[in-house]
């Protein structure tokens, strides 16, 4: 370009996040390197060549990106991208990009893509996040541990450095000793210095004892010769893929022929899913109350983990959630050592957010007692005590008393089923504004402990009082419609004050919890058993109550929402600012502000939907 065309180029991508970032020199030179495409929509497709990967800047023009099935995955305008994902895992080139409009893009060379990643980490984490949600929605409802293992991290951070190894002309006992040795499932055979195969406990097993074959041959006589491999930096996403379609366990890590390293599927496994599991495991192992305070202090540990691991927001709030039930089912189980058995069958109750299993980093506790009967004075004394002191507990691991205190150790919420059902009655029979607004939290409710039996008898009964109830849903409706989205009038965001101090943007009620209630009453309507937001929407498309363009966008608008309240969560925290749900917009960039207006319009949308679906007769 020259220097009449390239002012209005910096000026265009200096507003583009990740490119905001770069020094002038840096920008002025990449604007330099642009070259300039225009595509008629009468071109249909736009071909992406993968012997030229190019990064895809849109100036002007819309695009749709289709995955190989057809499926619809990202929509694109003006300031998005496309190309990234080849440019970061070197994949073939599986998706259509198809032109909605003329379009005029600007392209940027894989090697100056590459270069700028490796000199601004800030640029690198951007399009690794962008790669991260592309994988997201891919696997949108799919399966839960493709979706967390859908990161950019690097295998290098999971691979067993300095593998084990054996020259290839030792004999085979002599690497059943050394893998002995170790403790590890598999050996590399060398060659000069060079990978020339790998042994394994499978290969032993079924080539050497299965055989009958002389441990004193040589291991090139039954190892495995020219074994797949992989480089430190390949993705996790990747590594796993090429083990899934190999039916293989092991990867040898190479660099330049030379082995660095070994990548089991166990090291994916304990990546993905040990550190709760190992969190989870303590606490079942804890015999005191102080015990469990002690192993609960890591609980902020793991939170931060899962926010850099990048994980959905939908994954993080299950795993997290399950950490406090199996806290809460201890807390119960050691109270009762203490105070003695229960004198009638009880169910613990979550409500609101442990319900839902969408926890996240700042959250207090709210939870009910359901008894099987109305107990006398000495099992009314006994729960008192019960409770208060799992409350207590809950408090010192973390969980802060709930500030409405709605809480088991209120008598108010430590009820017979009978009186549940008398408390249901009264908020779905004769909904009066102000009491059912208080009273929403409780139609999200799930049992953490106790006979599913007593619990499901309550929640059938409150299913079957709102199904179909046009009063009672034309008022959670109302209740709902209370709250709005934060987006005002010229695209500016509305940011809630403390006096003069910017509070920002409340990401809780102002959006997370729009979503909640939307999936709520949809789901109260049918009778649904389902709490969790997310797969309430999947159910209701499912059922045909929300269509599945609506549907998904919803789903979408909540993880996006969702996601980007744990970052700024994570933020906080690593900041050492107190966690909440206020995010203030100027620290997003243009890109993620203009995502976030768009998810807050879908929500918008769907609550206009809600009103015109339960209100329109009243």
């Amino acid at each position: 370009m020259d220097e009449t065309e390239i002012l209005p180029v910096v000026q265009f991508i200096k507003a583009l996040a990740p490119f905001d970032r770069l020094s002038e020199a840096d920008l002025l030179q990449t604007c330099q390197s642009l070259t300039v495409g225009y595509y008629s929509k009468s071109l249909g497709e736009l071909l992406l060549d993968h012997d030229n990967l190019q990064l895809y800047i849109v100036r002007t023009g819309a695009f749709e990106v289709k995955g190989s099935q057809g499926e619809l995955i990202d929509r694109l305008g003006e300031g998005d991208y496309f190309g990234f994902p080849s440019l970061l895992s070197g994949d073939e080139i599986s998706n259509q990009v198809i032109i909605l409009e003329d379009s005029l893009v600007y392209h940027l060379s894989a090697s100056t893509f590459d270069s700028l990643r490796q000199r601004y980490k800030e640029f690198d984490q951007f399009f690794n996040r962008a790669y991260a949600k592309r994988m997201r929605q891919l696997s949108s409802f799919g399966a839960v541990a493709n979706e967390a293992l859908a990161s950019t991290s690097h295998i290098h951070h999971l691979m067993s450095p300095q593998p084990v190894s054996i020259n290839i002309n030792e004999p085979i006992q002599r690497a059943a000793q050394i893998m002995q040795q170790h403790n590890v499932s598999s050996i590399l055979v060398i060659d000069n210095q060079k990978l020339s195969g790998i042994i394994t406990d499978k290969d032993l097993r079924n080539r050497v004892l299965a055989q009958g074959i002389d441990v004193e041959l040589p291991v090139h006589k039954v190892m495995t010769g020219q074994p797949m491999t992989i480089s430190a930096d390949t993705l996790v996403f990747d590594a796993m893929l090429a083990m899934s379609e190999k039916d293989i366990h092991h990867l040898a890590v190479v660099n330049d022929g030379i082995p660095i390293g070994v990548l089991t599927s166990s090291d994916i496994l304990r990546a993905q899913s040990s550190e709760p599991q190992l969190l989870i495991n303590q606490l079942n192992r804890q015999t005191t109350v102080a015990g469990l305070i002690q192993v609960s202090h890591q609980i902020p540990q793991l939170f931060q983990h899962l926010v850099h691991a990048d994980h959905r927001a939908h994954d993080v709030g299950r795993i997290l959630t399950s950490v406090t039930d199996v806290l809460t089912r201890r807390l119960i189980e050691i109270n009762q050592q203490l105070l003695g058995a229960a004198p009638i069958a009880f169910c613990w109750l979550a409500f609101g957010s442990q319900a839902r299993q969408d926890q996240m980093g700042c959250s207090d506790q709210d939870n009910g007692l359901l008894l099987a009967c109305e107990p006398n004075e000495a099992e009314a004394a006994y729960f008192a005590n019960l409770t208060k002191a799992v409350c207590k507990g809950l408090n010192e691991c973390g969980y802060v008393f709930c500030p409405g205190n709605i809480m088991a150790q209120n008598p108010k919420w430590r009820l017979s089923l009978e009186k549940w059902q008398q408390c249901f009655h009264s908020w779905v029979k004769a909904p009066e504004p102000l009491a059912l607004m208080h009273a929403s939290i409780f139609f999200d409710m799930r049992c953490i402990y106790g006979p599913q039996t007593l619990f499901s008898q309550l929640q059938q009964h409150v299913l079957t009082a709102t199904k179909n109830n046009d009063i009672f849903l034309a008022a959670m409706t109302n209740n709902a419609l209370t709250e709005s989205t934060p987006l005002g009038f010229f695209r500016k965001f509305v940011v809630e004050r403390d006096g003069s101090e910017v509070k920002g943007i409340d990401l809780k009620h102002k959006g997370s919890a729009l979503v909640n209630d939307i999936a709520r009453i949809y789901a109260l309507s049918v009778g649904l058993e389902e709490v969790n937001t997310a797969k309430r929407i999947q159910a209701l498309i499912e059922t045909k109550i929300l269509n599945p363009k609506d549907g998904s966008n919803l789903a979408d608008a909540h993880e996006f929402i969702a996601h980007l309240r744990l970052s700024n969560q994570g933020y906080q925290a690593q900041h050492g600012v107190s966690m909440s749900n206020f995010l203030i917009p100027q620290h997003l960039s243009s890109l993620i502000r203009h995502q976030l207006r768009a998810a807050f319009h879908v929500v918008h949308d769907a609550q206009s939907g809600l009103k015109l679906q339960f209100t329109r007769s009243f």
